[in-house]
């Protein structure tokens, strides 16, 4: 399956936006992909502070980020409604 381009993305996104302001998604089509959206964005977050932590030699201050983006990124999910699966991960 090939990845959507960036333009095809923000086209999706801009629909599925425009689906759920008006009440047109009965299937949670548009929610889900705005949440797994907004969920990628936290984890690409925590993935830039992971290669900046182990490209620095593992200093302090990123390690600090690294905690704040994995924070930040358990925060994302536990509020857009994470699953759980039966090890206790969200998915």
């Amino acid at each position: 399956m090939a990845m959507p381009t960036e333009e095809e993305l923000n086209q999706a996104l801009a629909e599925a936006g425009r689906m759920r302001e008006q009440g047109e998604d009965p299937h949670h089509v548009a929610k889900a992909l705005l949440n797994c959206n907004y969920q990628q964005q936290k984890l690409r977050q925590v993935l830039k502070a992971v290669d900046s932590y182990f490209h620095s030699g593992q200093a302090v201050q990123e390690h600090q980020r690294l905690r704040k983006a994995a924070e930040e990124a358990h925060k994302a999910i536990s509020r857009t409604g994470a699953i759980e699966d039966e090890q206790g991960w969200l998915r």
